[in-house]
């Protein structure tokens, strides 16, 4: 993978990143593709030439950096690419993804990245930074996938703050699948995405500093796990869009489901994830083609 990235320098207001870019650009190769297959235990992977799937594309592009150069949560040091906000936790709360043409397995591919909005606000969970990136990959000249992401900084809560009740899920769901994550799940897909986020793999470190009942299913793989049962309600269609927000965290060896009902229109579907003991993990709508 080869990177180039504008010169960054230590802002003082992290709003100072706006405008900034960052190009990576990495082969779609199949190998990965079928590591991923394998932990999603698909009787097959995609084979070279074929359309890599909806949130498949979060395998690439992810730098491997140096040890020295992680934080103590397993994430990169702040600075870099992404601004520094002085806060010491940091989670992709959600994003929105246009799929415009088929992205192929093992084609070389580019990725260009820029920030489009900082933030900061203040509320019931304390100081907020909220950070807008927006990606575009191509193939050649060839746009395949546009997507905004919304990365979000925060304080560490007290530890004797109360825990937010989440929201229940929608009722009426057309379609339900079962999903029950366990460690390995999460540490392959740790893995593959280059995350080293602690709470993903790290018992102790996900209970003891960050305050969570057990390890954290990720977001993305949430998300991924979406895009692939929209395709099958009902089967033989596309995505061209798929938008979702996390809403409340769910854990390793603790079953959901996704869910789904038609939308507003023909083309559109409703989705959630829906977490074992009925809440609202997370919310996403796609547009279907085809």
């Amino acid at each position: 993978m080869t990177l180039t990235t504008q010169t960054a320098t230590r802002e003082s207001d992290p709003s100072d990143a706006i405008g900034r870019t960052e190009t990576r650009h990495e082969s779609i190769v199949p190998d990965r593709v079928a590591a991923l297959a394998a932990t999603l235990d698909m009787a097959g992977p995609p084979l070279p030439g074929a359309p890599l799937p909806p949130g498949w594309h979060w395998l690439f592009f992810n730098p491997f950096l140096r040890r020295s150069e992680l934080g103590g949560d397993g994430h990169p040091q702040r600075g870099g690419f992404l601004p520094e906000t002085g806060l010491p936790r940091r989670m992709w709360a959600g994003g929105r993804v246009r799929y415009h043409a088929a992205l192929p397995v093992g084609a070389p591919a580019r990725k260009e990245s820029e920030i489009r909005d900082v933030a900061a606000k203040s509320g019931r969970a304390g100081q907020l930074v909220f950070v807008t990136l927006r990606h575009r990959i191509f193939t050649g000249a060839t746009l395949c996938i546009e997507e905004e992401q919304d990365i979000v900084y925060r304080e560490a809560p007290a530890p004797d703050a109360p825990k937010p009740a989440p929201a229940p899920a929608p009722e009426g769901a057309h379609w339900s699948q079962e999903v029950a994550p366990d460690p390995v799940l999460l540490f392959r897909y740790s893995a593959l995405t280059s995350n080293g986020h602690r709470i993903h793999y790290d018992h102790p470190y996900a209970t003891t500093e960050e305050g969570y009942p057990g390890l954290v299913v990720h977001g993305p793989l949430i998300a991924t796990l979406l895009q692939g049962f929209a395709l099958q309600c009902p089967p033989g269609r596309q995505i061209a869009e798929f938008s979702f927000r996390g809403m409340a965290p769910l854990f390793v060896d603790r079953a959901f489901r996704l869910e789904a009902m038609p939308g507003e229109t023909a083309e559109s579907l409703s989705l959630w994830a829906r977490g074992p003991d009925g809440e609202l993990a997370m919310k996403a709508d796609a547009i279907l083609r085809g």
